[in-house]
């Protein structure tokens, strides 16, 4: 399936596309103590987007993970590790998902578990920003085609500025996770 490359108006079937890979996803991770959360620019209603859902699993901690890891790939993902971020893995879809998504396994709490949360929440709750980045998304969507890493990039310094914002990620100062992130 290849990446969608446009940014397109909210459409509310996301939240059913969410809910059915959110179904598939069930019978594998059962018994494994975790959450599926809807993150990302789907997550956030009346938000332009790339129409790609960003799913997390949640496990309560870092023990846990490859266990996850594990399950996922019995349901036919492929583990990409963190692309770089720390506290994120990342998993490449199978090859019969019926919608396009990012899939990441995180632990609870950890930075990249925040980050998620914490701008979809600001972003729901706040529509001057929420208009704010979908301006800056659909500027920089012609690189989509070319050039993905560059619209991440160029997205990078208002998302960190929005979940400055929103408060920052806690997890740095939460000394009880254990989500192999240096204190």
């Amino acid at each position: 399936m290849i990446p969608p490359a446009a940014v397109v108006d909210y459409d509310p079937d996301w939240r059913v596309w969410f809910a059915e890979i959110h179904a598939r996803l069930t019978p594998y991770l059962a018994g494994l103590p975790h959450v599926v959360e809807h993150v990302g620019s789907t997550a956030v209603p009346g938000l332009a987007a790339k129409p790609i859902i960003d799913v997390d699993v949640v496990v309560p901690s870092a023990d846990l993970v490859p266990a996850a890891i594990e399950r996922l790939a019995a349901a036919g993902y492929r583990h990409q590790g963190d692309q770089g971020i720390a506290g994120r893995e990342a998993f490449a879809q199978p090859a019969d998902a019926v919608h396009y998504h990012h899939l990441y396994v995180v632990v609870e709490g950890n930075k990249a578990h925040q980050d998620h949360v914490v701008l979809r929440d600001h972003l729901r709750r706040s529509a001057a920003d929420r208009e704010r980045y979908a301006i800056r998304k659909r500027e920089l969507a012609h690189l989509l085609s070319t050039d993905r890493t560059a619209y991440v990039e160029g997205k990078g310094a208002l998302v960190e500025e929005l979940i400055a914002r929103a408060g920052g990620s806690r997890a740095a100062a939460r000394p009880d996770r254990n989500d192999g992130e240096a204190p």
